[in-house]
């Protein structure tokens, strides 16, 4: 494994970078109930791609595919990409993009991102712990709090979802060139 910092300014590490699906996981948690009941799910389609140029210039974007979108309970799926929450069918991708980076810790880096859900951008600021491997991956663990009402997800009924969600990401990136 090699330190953050060693890693931003080798030679080596610039270039394009892609997701690996198989590796990468993005989940979502929220209170349910009158925050009573954790409901958490998975997004199980996701692609992505950065780039590093050097001096830790960096630019990634990943992409989630909102109808991949599971739970465990079919009709609570089906009701999360309807037009109610995620609206799958008119907006098809989740995005991240990522246009800074702040190496902060031997393994840790801040993230100056940009969350995109039905068509609405908002600032997200990342702090992601990060790996190095000698296989050619390099792995991003973060997690953040969402309002999803900023985004318009709404599909509260009476108030039985909290606005406030968790979303984790747990990314492996392979460098392709």
């Amino acid at each position: 494994m090699t330190d953050v910092s060693e890693f931003l300014n080798d030679p080596a590490s610039l270039g394009e970078w892609r997701l690996v699906p198989d590796k990468s996981t993005v989940a979502v948690n929220v209170k349910s109930m009158w925050g009573l009941v954790p409901v958490k799910g998975r997004f199980t389609e996701l692609s992505g791609e950065a780039q590093l140029t050097g001096g830790p210039t960096v630019f990634g974007r990943v992409v989630i595919k909102a109808a991949s979108l599971r739970t465990g309970i079919g009709r609570r799926d089906r009701h999360l990409h309807s037009a109610d929450f995620f609206d799958a069918e008119k907006f098809p991708d989740i995005t991240v993009e990522v246009n800074g980076l702040t190496a902060t810790r031997a393994d840790t880096v801040e993230l100056a991102g940009q969350l995109t859900i039905k068509g609405t951008s908002k600032p997200l600021p990342l702090t992601a712990q990060v790996a190095v491997f000698d296989d050619g991956t390099a792995r991003l663990v973060t997690e953040s709090r969402v309002d999803r009402q900023e985004f318009g997800v709404d599909g509260n009924l009476l108030g039985m979802i909290v606005d406030m969600a968790t979303i984790s990401g747990d990314i492996v990136f392979r460098r392709v060139r």
